[in-house]
């Protein structure tokens, strides 16, 4: 009787310690005590995924699922990490599954090299995959159009459709045997060089004269790239030489930017303004001499007894033309 209790209580406690086992399986295994952190993500559909199932990042798991819930018309997705799984704060976690009929997982990026961990209860971004059933539903439609696409295509309906191209062929063979036979001698006259296309195909003169037009061409295209360089060249001295009259060097700058040879300038320019003033109102020695009509008179007075007494001088000796000049001027 001692045995049998003994016995029972020992199956009863494997039996606890199987179903212990069980729970912690589905609650995350042991990873349940231990102490990691959680994460949180919003989505529009989370295709069926469940609380338990795997966090993976780049195909390794680092957590499970650990609440879903419905708020402010998305679905909000708690997730338990591992306490050494590496997640930055700018991971964005996506839906996906491991095959047509597999398991949903939530799958975790590595985000920026230098982005900060994410912390506790910290909402990551997301990205959302296509629906499956949205993409089965659209696969449905379309093996639905082309069974149909091959329905169309059935006996009488081929019979149909070709029945009047066969006709057609029937009653215009001579027509196209004819239009063949003609195109058969066009292409041999071409291989054989005959007429204009054959010539063009086969002598080589059109290609030299090409040949000799690009090279004209280029060496055209050469000579406006020197020009416009040598143009270019221009204007950049140009541009020099405006830079450095603004800045008043040389001689153009110094006439552009000095105040002192402007103010000389204009300085000179009134001293000959009131200058010519005088000589127009006969003031001085040079007045005098363009405005006194006495002193013009006198001076033709004294050329012409100049002009005298060089006559006279040319039949007298030495003594006597210093005599007669003498009388002559005084």
């Amino acid at each position: 009787m001692k045995d049998s209790l003994e016995t029972k209580l020992g199956i009863f406690f494997a039996l606890a310690v199987i179903a212990i086992f069980i729970i912690l399986e589905s609650l995350g295994g042991f990873a349940f005590f231990k102490r990691g952190y959680h994460v949180q993500a919003q989505f529009k559909n989370v295709q069926e995924l469940k609380v338990g199932d795997p966090v993976k990042m780049a195909g390794v798991p680092i957590g499970k699922v650990d609440g879903i819930a419905l708020t402010n018309s998305m679905v909000l997705v708690r997730m338990n990490l591992n306490r050494n799984a590496e997640v930055k704060d700018n991971s964005k976690a996506s839906i996906r599954f491991t095959g047509l009929m597999g398991q949903n997982y939530v799958n975790l990026d590595f985000g920026a090299s230098g982005a900060k961990r994410a912390m506790d209860d910290s909402v990551l971004q997301t990205e959302e995959q296509p629906d499956l059933n949205a993409i089965m539903t659209k696969l449905d439609h379309v093996a639905g159009n082309v069974e149909n696409l091959t329905k169309s295509f059935s006996g009488d309906a081929i019979d149909n459709l070709l029945g009047p191209l066969t006709a057609f062929l029937k009653e215009n063979r001579f027509n196209l045997t004819a239009t063949i036979g003609n195109i058969k001698i066009t292409t041999d006259n071409i291989v054989a060089g005959k007429g204009t296309v054959g010539r063009l195909i086969n002598e080589d003169t059109l290609y030299v004269s090409a040949l000799s037009t690009v090279s004209n061409l280029q060496s055209t295209a050469a000579d406006i790239q020197g020009a416009a360089n040598e143009a270019k060249t221009l204007l950049i001295n140009a541009n020099k030489v405006v830079t450095q009259v603004n800045s008043g060097q040389g001689t153009l700058g110094k006439l552009v930017k000095d105040d002192k040879l402007y103010n000389e300038t204009t300085e000179s320019m009134t001293n000959l303004k009131e200058i010519l003033q005088k000589v127009n109102r006969g003031q001085g020695t040079v007045g005098k001499l363009v405005n006194d009509e006495d002193l013009l008179k006198n001076v033709k007075l004294s050329l012409q007894k100049l002009d005298k007494a060089t006559e006279s001088l040319e039949d007298t000796g030495p003594l006597s033309i210093v005599g007669s000049l003498m009388t002559t001027l005084f």
